[in-house]
C-alpha cells in the first residue's frame, strides 16, 4: 500500500506540471516545443538623390569617398551592378579621380613663363597722377615690337619699401632729414612692409623688413639720426689753399683739392656709397614675393664716391629682379630749381656730377622729388608712396625666347594727348623677374 501510494503522489504531481505547461501555450498563443521566428532586420537607411546625390561624402583633400556598405541581411538592397536608376553610388574604385576642393577654390592658373610684368605712371603736364584710364588707353612695345596686353589692373598693391637714408649729408641737411623721419609712417598702410638701411662710409641695416606700422619702425629710425658731417668754411688762400704739405708732398690726401674746382677750394674728401647701399636694398628686396612692389625709397643727395659696385652692375640687378628706385633730394641738390631740372634732364644750368639719384629712378621706372625744407621732405614720403602704390599694372607675353638673357627694351606709350608715361627703360630675363 505504502507503494501504490507514493506512485500515485508522483502520478498526481506529473499531471499537475502537464497542466500548467498546457495552459502557458494557450496563453502564449503557440505550439510548445516550437521555435519563435528570428526579428527581421532594420531596413539599410538610404540616402536621398537629391542635391547632387549626397551619398558619396567629401573629404577636404581627399575627394569624394566611397559610402561604407551596410553589413544588415536588408534584401532590397540594390546590388552594385544593377542598372536601375535607384541603384547605389559606385564604390571609390569604379569613380573617377576629382579634384580637390581648396585647389577649385582657389583658382591655380598656369601661365608660360614669359609672362612680362609692367608697373606704369601717367603723370598730366602738372605731374599729378591721372586716374581712369583703360587697357584700350595703352600700348607696349618690346625691342620695338608691339605685344598684345594680356593682364590690366589698376588697383592698389601692398608695398615692400628698403628705405635707404643717406647719413653722409652736412649738418643742416641731417638735421632736416631726422626731423621729417617721424613722418615716414604716415605714407604707408597695414600691408605694407619695410627694412631699413643707411650710408655712409659703408652700409648698415638696421632693421631687416617688418611691418610698416609696428613699433619696431619708429624705434629704429630714432636710432637711425646722425648729426651728419661739417667740413667747415672753404679755404682760398694762404699757405693751406693746396692742402698742407711736408716738402710739397700732401700730409693727408683727404685734405688734397677735389676734382673740378682748380685747386682754389679745399674741402676733405666725401664719401658717399649710394651704390653700395642701393646695391645691399636690392638684394634684400629680391627675397620678397611678388605680390608686393619691389621700392627702393631713398633720402639723399644723390652724390656718389668710392663704392665698391659700380652703377650699371646695380642697374643691372635692380631691372633684373623689378625693382623700382624712389626718392626724395635734399641738401644742394634740392636747390630751388637745380633738382627739378636734374630730375628731368634740361641742360639749362650745370648739374653736380656726382648725383646719380636722377639716373636710377630713370632706368627703373621710379620717381623723384626735390625737397628743400623739412615739412616738404615729410610730404614727399606719403606722395611718393601713394604713387608707387596705384601705378597701372600691364602684363603681356614676350615674343623673344626665354633663354635669351639679353637686356629687352620696353617702350609703353599712352594714346591721349599731353600725358606723361613714366616706367621701366627694359629688363634682364631671369628666373625671379618672369611670372610663373
Amino acid at each position: 500500500m505504502n507503494r501504490v501510494v507514493r506512485l500515485g503522489d508522483l502520478s498526481v504531481r506529473q499531471g499537475v506540471l502537464a497542466v500548467v505547461l498546457l495552459f502557458s501555450s494557450v496563453v502564449l498563443g503557440q505550439q510548445p516545443n516550437t521555435p519563435g521566428p528570428s526579428v527581421p532586420d532594420a531596413p539599410t537607411p538610404q540616402q536621398p538623390d537629391s542635391l547632387g546625390n549626397l551619398s558619396s561624402g567629401v573629404t577636404p583633400g581627399k575627394g569624394a569617398q566611397a559610402p561604407t556598405q551596410d553589413q544588415g541581411t536588408n534584401s532590397s538592397q540594390v546590388p552594385p551592378d544593377s542598372t536601375t536608376p535607384s541603384q547605389a553610388p559606385p564604390t571609390q574604385d569604379q569613380q573617377p579621380q576629382e579634384t580637390a576642393p581648396e585647389v577649385k577654390d582657389r583658382q591655380i592658373f598656369v601661365v608660360r613663363v614669359n609672362n612680362v610684368v609692367v608697373p606704369v605712371t601717367v603723370l598730366d603736364k602738372k605731374h599729378q597722377q591721372v586716374a581712369g584710364l583703360t587697357w584700350r588707353d595703352f600700348q607696349i612695345y618690346e625691342n620695338n615690337v608691339r605685344q598684345r596686353i594680356a593682364f590690366f589692373s589698376a588697383d592698389a598693391v601692398p608695398l615692400s619699401v628698403a628705405l635707404v637714408i643717406d647719413q653722409s649729408l652736412d649738418r643742416d641737411t641731417m638735421a632736416k632729414v631726422n626731423e621729417s623721419l617721424r613722418a615716414i609712417q604716415g605714407g604707408f598702410t597695414a600691408s605694407d612692409e619695410i627694412a631699413v638701411f643707411t650710408y655712409a662710409d659703408g652700409v648698415n641695416n638696421p632693421t631687416d623688413f617688418t611691418a610698416a606700422l609696428s613699433a619696431r619702425v619708429p624705434a629704429v629710425l630714432a636710432q637711425s639720426k646722425k648729426e651728419g658731417d661739417s667740413y667747415g668754411p672753404p679755404i682760398t688762400g694762404g699757405p693751406l689753399a693746396g692742402g698742407p704739405s711736408i716738402n710739397g708732398r700732401s700730409v693727408d690726401p683727404n685734405l688734397d683739392p677735389q676734382r673740378a674746382n682748380s685747386g682754389f677750394l679745399v674741402y676733405p674728401k666725401e664719401i658717399h656709397t649710394l651704390n653700395d647701399a642701393l646695391l645691399a636694398a636690392g638684394k634684400a628686396l629680391s627675397t620678397r614675393p611678388k605680390e608686393f612692389r619691389r621700392i627702393i625709397y631713398v633720402i639723399s643727395d644723390g652724390k656718389e664716391s668710392r663704392s665698391k659696385a659700380n652703377f650699371h652692375e646695380v642697374v643691372h640687378y635692380l631691372e633684373a629682379n623689378q625693382i623700382a628706385v624712389y626718392g626724395t633730394l635734399v641738401g644742394d641738390s634740392a636747390t630751388w630749381g637745380l633738382g627739378y631740372l636734374d630730375k628731368h634732364k634740361i641742360p639749362l644750368l650745370p648739374l653736380s656730377p656726382d648725383n646719380i639719384l636722377p639716373k636710377y629712378t630713370d632706368a627703373t621706372g621710379g620717381h623723384l622729388y626735390s625737397e628743400f625744407s623739412s615739412n616738404g621732405i615729410q610730404r614727399s614720403f606719403g606722395e611718393l608712396a601713394a604713387l608707387a602704390r596705384t601705378q597701372y599694372t600691364l602684363g603681356y607675353y614676350s615674343h623673344v625666347p626665354v633663354m635669351d638673357g639679353r637686356f629687352r627694351t620696353i617702350d609703353v606709350r599712352v594714346l591721349r594727348p599731353n600725358l606723361d608715361v613714366v616706367a621701366k627703360k627694359g629688363y634682364y630675363p631671369t628666373a625671379t623677374n618672369l611670372s610663373r
